[in-house]
C-alpha cells in the first residue's frame, strides 16, 4: 500500500478549510456571534421543556443534577482523549515526515485509516468483550483511535508543505535539523496541525455519546436514557446538549487558531 504526498494533502484538504481566511482575525463583534447563537439555542431548550409537564422518568432524567454530572463527564472525556491525541499523533506526524521512515510511512498509514474505518462502538464492544475493559480508559481508548488520522495527517501535510527554500535557507545559517524543525518547519505547519485538532476535538465530542454503552457516562447517558424509555423529550435535550457543545469547542478551537497562527500566514 503506497499512499502519496498529494493524496495526503488531499485527504486533509476537507479538515484544514477554516471560515478566517488565512492572515487575518476577525473583529471582536465576529466573536460574539457563536456564542449569542448557541445560546439562544439554550433558551429555546429551556423554555421548551419548561413549558412541558414533565412525568417522574423525565423529570429524573432532566433535573440540573443529571444534565450537569453528564456534561462535566463529556467534557472530561473529549478533552483527556484529544490530549492523549496529540501527545501520540503529533510526534509520530513529524516522525513520519522524516527520510528514514520512508518505508514504513505507507504501512502505518494504512493500518490507523483501517482502525478509523471501523465503527467507534465496535471498537468499544471488541475491547469489553475481549478484555473485559469497561469504563473511562476503554472510552479513551476507542476515541482515541477515531480521533487520530486527522491530527496525524495534518501534522504530515503542514511539515510537507513548507517551502524547502526556507528550510535549505536555515541550513545555511548553520542550523541543526533540530532546530530546523522547532524554529521553521513546526512554527509555519502550525495553521494545518490547529486544523487537525479542530477536527478530532469535533470528532471526540460527538463519538463519546457512544461511550454510554460501556458505562463511561457522558451526555450519550442522556441520549439513552430517552430511548430506552421512549421519552422524546429526553433524547432531545441529549442531543441538542451534545450538538451545542460541539459547536462550541469548535468555537474556542477556532479562536485558538486565530491567535496561535503566525504572523503573515
Amino acid at each position: 500500500m503506497s499512499i502519496s504526498t498529494s493524496e495526503r494533502r488531499r485527504d486533509a484538504d476537507v479538515v484544514t478549510q477554516t471560515p478566517v481566511s488565512a492572515g487575518r482575525r476577525r473583529g471582536w463583534q465576529g466573536y460574539l456571534v457563536m456564542p449569542a447563537i448557541l445560546a439562544l439555542i439554550l433558551l429555546a431548550l429551556y423554555l421548551w421543556v419548561s413549558s412541558m409537564e414533565l412525568d417522574s422518568i423525565e423529570a429524573r432524567s432532566l433535573n440540573a443534577q443529571s444534565l450537569l454530572t453528564a456534561l462535566g463527564e463529556h467534557i472530561v472525556l473529549a478533552a483527556v482523549s484529544t490530549v492523549v491525541t496529540l501527545v501520540i499523533a503529533v510526534p509520530l506526524g513529524v516522525l513520519l515526515t522524516r527520510p528514514f521512515t520512508q518505508r514504513v510511512r505507507p504501512f502505518i498509514i494504512g493500518v490507523l485509516t483501517l482502525g478509523q474505518a471501523v465503527p467507534t462502538i465496535a471498537i468499544l464492544v471488541l475491547l469489553a468483550v475481549a478484555f473485559l475493559f469497561l469504563g473511562f480508559q476503554a472510552a479513551i481508548v476507542g476515541l482515541v483511535l477515531y480521533a487520530i488520522i486527522p491530527v496525524l495527517l495534518n501534522t504530515m501535510v503542514g511539515l510537507e508543505q513548507v517551502d524547502e527554500n526556507v528550510l535549505e535557507a536555515g541550513r545555511g545559517m548553520g542550523m541543526s535539523k533540530g532546530r530546523v524543525l522547532t524554529r521553521l518547519e513546526l512554527p509555519l505547519a502550525v495553521p494545518v496541525m490547529l486544523a487537525g485538532v479542530r477536527t478530532a476535538l469535533v470528532i471526540n465530542v460527538g463519538t463519546a455519546t457512544l461511550v454510554t454503552y460501556i458505562n463511561a457516562g457522558g451526555l450519550g447517558d442522556i441520549i439513552v436514557a430517552g430511548l430506552s424509555t421512549n421519552r422524546v423529550v429526553v433524547q432531545i435535550v441529549g442531543a441538542v446538549l451534545t450538538a451545542v457543545l460541539a459547536l462550541f469547542i469548535d468555537y474556542l478551537a477556532g479562536i485558538a487558531e486565530d491567535f496561535l497562527r503566525p504572523k503573515g500566514l
